[in-house]
């Protein structure tokens, strides 16, 4: 396996619970002390290289393109969930090759050790998917990880469709990945829409290519504050503080 690596950053949601008065930018735009959370995302995976990160845009995708120049961008037009999403960056990964970075523009406060820890963890292990997983204190709705008697992955299951043993299990699924290229884009095609939000979910594509023989891998860490991902404006003034605080630390 050649360590050629690109990301795709999911950037296109529009953030109804996000969104306040007056404010009507794209999710990935709205601030946290002073800087939009998408800008935070960049920086932490920029030892990737901007020619070789593909930003997917949707809602006011004008205002994610001006703001960030020297990227590449594909269009969602539809919300039709992250598997959909990749979907939309296809010419950028068929161009590409080689394995993919994929992670979210409102994840502000993922360390570049974290990214760079999973990256390393999928190659030296060969994987053909590697998930980075993580034990937090913060209560958030995550998938859980179900791991078989080997300990090795066997499945992601959602908050929503955990049983009440599975809701103690403490390991999360982040929603991050490095997927073999080649084998994401072959497996975007078995996504199947039969939830009830009718959408296509990227967290599918790790059991569909486990059942197929691929080699899944799990990077876990004690990831803590930096899993937060911004939904709500509590999770965004909580956000600003952590910041603030990191900010005030390396002083």
């Amino acid at each position: 396996m050649e360590n050629r690596i690109c990301a795709v950053v999911l950037a296109a949601g529009k953030g109804k619970r996000l969104r306040t008065e007056g404010c009507d930018l794209p999710k990935v735009m709205r601030e946290a002390l002073g800087r939009p959370l998408l800008s935070y995302v960049l920086d932490a995976i920029s030892f990737i290289g901007r020619e070789n990160i593909n930003i997917v845009v949707g809602y006011r995708k004008e205002k994610v393109t001006e703001a960030f120049g020297g990227y590449t961008f594909s269009v969602q037009e539809q919300q039709l969930g992250t598997g959909h999403a990749v979907t939309c960056a296809r010419p950028f990964l068929e161009e590409r090759g080689g394995s993919v970075l994929l992670c979210y523009g409102d994840m502000p406060l993922l360390s570049e050790e974290t990214y760079r820890d999973l990256i390393r963890t999928h190659f030296e292990k060969k994987n053909d998917c590697t998930l980075l997983t993580g034990t937090s204190n913060e209560d958030l709705p995550y998938g859980r990880i179900v791991r078989g008697e080997d300990g090795g992955f066997l499945e992601v299951v959602e908050d929503k469709d955990c049983t009440p043993e599975q809701k103690k299990i403490r390991e999360l699924n982040v929603g991050v990945y490095v997927f073999n290229t080649a084998l994401l884009l072959d497996s975007l095609s078995g996504l199947k829409n039969g939830n009830a939000q009718g959408e296509y979910y990227i967290t599918d594509v790790p059991s569909l290519l486990r059942r197929k023989g691929a080699k899944i891998g799990l990077c876990t860490r004690n990831l803590g504050s930096e899993i937060i991902g911004i939904n709500t404006p509590e999770q965004l003034r909580q956000v600003e503080n952590l910041l603030s605080l990191k900010k005030g630390a390396e002083k």
